[in-house]
């Protein structure tokens, strides 16, 4: 076979990778962009929607579909309502001052971690995809008669992995919607730009916080149970995550929703060629060059703003 259909591929290998990185990074930019902190625990929120998933997809009999499509709307609401749990009782209470809150979700990392090891154990456990074709892939090349298409052995994904991508892009677009349409969203871009002016006005600040914390969390949340079928629920998943997403934020801007997702793009597509044509390892090395590089020439980010 020919590098051009490996590349097509690895391309979408690194669509999906994409995919799940941009609603995860999405949640962290959020977060940062409204409330100014930086949650350390956000791939643990990660891990949890993972771990929920598995849960309530082995609680529920009958077809896979039912039980991943009940996993995908409780277990981003149950790690969203701890968010704001944690957010009313430690965030509040710090007056989410920056460094004290990386202090605090630190901890909170921790303690989400070891109460999942206890609870659910240290294995890493499959969830079944709610379906999963293979579908093959064609390839177009220009022969003795023209453009021709033919079939290359092995070139093949799976219709699940198509259907997370589509669902990572609806969500976004969802959430563009959100910020940039509604009440909700309009209030949120008030807090980010003035907290003392929007609470002037008599926005509820605090409760716009723990709103923020909450949605930030359950898109984590969400990404883990689209991808959970693709590799498994471990206690420890949600470091790879949280370092990506950091990776994102900082490349694409601290608290640029669009740099996030182009950001995301980039990295996601690249960390799939790389793996596939060299190493797992040599693309994460990559991607961390690349963060220092931004950090060196551009320090707001490819989208952030000086002042930001």
């Amino acid at each position: 076979m020919e590098l051009g259909p490996y590349l097509m591929l690895a391309t979408l290998e690194g669509s999906v990778t994409a995919a799940v990185l941009a609603l995860t990074a999405v949640g962290l930019s959020l977060v940062f962009g409204v409330m100014r902190v930086v949650n350390i625990a956000h791939g643990e929120f990660f891990m949890l929607g993972a771990v929920i998933a598995y849960v309530l997809t082995r609680a529920i009999s009958g077809h896979p579909a039912l039980g991943f499509a009940v996993a995908l709307v409780v277990a981003p609401l149950l790690v969203g309502a701890l968010a704001v749990v944690a957010d009313m009782t430690i965030l509040k209470r710090l007056d989410y001052d920056p460094e004290r809150t990386i202090v605090a979700t630190i901890g909170l990392l921790y303690i989400i971690q070891q109460l999942t090891l206890m609870s659910y154990g240290p294995d890493a456990r499959p969830v079944e995809a709610p379906f999963n074709t293979r579908l093959a892939l064609p390839w177009f090349e220009w022969g003795e008669n023209g453009l021709a298409m033919y079939w290359p052995w092995g070139l093949s994904t799976t219709s699940y992995k198509l259907a997370v991508i589509g669902a990572a892009v609806l969500l976004l677009c969802g959430i563009w919607a959100m910020m940039a349409r509604t009440r909700i969203g309009l209030v949120m871009r008030a807090t980010q730009a003035d907290r003392d002016m929007a609470q002037a006005f008599g926005i509820p600040v605090e409760k716009v916080y723990a709103m923020v914390f909450g949605i930030g969390a359950g898109l984590a949340a969400m990404a883990a149970v689209l991808i959970v079928p693709i590799q498994q629920a471990h206690y420890l998943m949600g470091a790879d995550p949280l370092l990506l997403s950091f990776i994102v934020v900082i490349i694409g801007g601290l608290g640029s929703l669009p740099g996030t997702v182009v950001a995301a793009i980039l990295i996601g597509l690249s960390d799939g060629i790389i793996s596939v044509f060299f190493s797992p390892t040599l693309a994460k090395i990559l991607a961390t060059l690349l963060v220092g590089l931004v950090l060196v020439f551009r320090p707001q980010g490819l989208f952030g703003t000086r002042g930001a």
